[in-house]
């Protein structure tokens, strides 16, 4: 029943921003942290950013500088604002949760296709 829906990928170009949002539901139990993750073709899956609900970070060095990751813990939503995008950031990004309740157990989005041109 538990299940994150995510929104927002896109064809964008270079220096350009998009929005990718993640709405969890299916548990009255809360989830901490969310985060985005991402997996290009041929590569491994690989940590974007994090964010806990009391509002601790964590980003790729990578990204640090352009994209910022954010929370509405009464939506169960979590944001990534991605700037200055680079076609180095083109992949698939996939939503993370862990329901924290009655234990630890994590779930993924389908996955959201974020393509950057030259």
């Amino acid at each position: 029943q538990v299940q994150l829906v995510e929104s927002g990928g896109g064809l964008v170009q270079a220096g350009g921003s998009l929005r990718l949002s993640c709405a969890a539901s299916g548990s009255i139990f809360g989830f901490n942290p969310m985060g985005w993750y991402r997996q290009a073709p041929g590569k491994k899956r690989e940590l974007v950013a994090t964010v806990t609900s009391d509002g601790s970070r964590n980003y790729a060095d990578s990204v640090k500088g352009r994209f910022t990751i954010s929370r509405d813990n009464a939506k169960r939503t979590a944001y990534l604002q991605m700037n200055s995008l680079s076609p180095e950031d083109t992949a698939v990004y996939y939503c993370y949760a862990r329901l924290v309740s009655p234990w630890n157990r994590d779930y993924w989005g389908q996955g959201t296709q974020v393509t950057v041109s030259s």
